[in-house]
């Protein structure tokens, strides 16, 4: 069982393979964050062949973005995403979201 842990040298593992700092995670999610051009940095990181980990995070973020998209679409076709915004301009808070700290009472 020792000889499988002494073949494996994880200071030799090819660039495509290394494993993602925590800092590189943080980076990454503050890169695309920024509107227009974090967009441009997950479609290039999506298809990039450079480093598996960095591309999955890419597709990672990038569907958590479509699943945002696609749930503020079903709001503002529904008309909840209007009432919702138009009641919180008139300080007439829903009742669903009368819990949040900052809700006036």
């Amino acid at each position: 069982m020792a000889d499988h842990f002494s073949e494996f040298d994880a200071f030799n593992v090819p660039p495509e393979f290394k494993p993602l700092g925590a800092i590189a995670y943080v980076g990454l999610s503050i890169l695309f964050s920024i509107p227009i051009i974090g967009l441009i940095f997950i479609i290039i990181f999506s298809f990039s062949d450079a480093n598996i980990n960095r591309r999955n995070y890419a597709r990672s973020y990038f569907v958590v973005l479509v699943l945002l998209l696609i749930v503020i679409a079903v709001l503002f076709f529904t008309g909840v995403l209007g009432q919702t915004i138009e009641a919180i301009n008139k300080q007439q808070w829903p009742s669903y979201l009368q819990w949040l700290p900052f809700a006036p009472k």
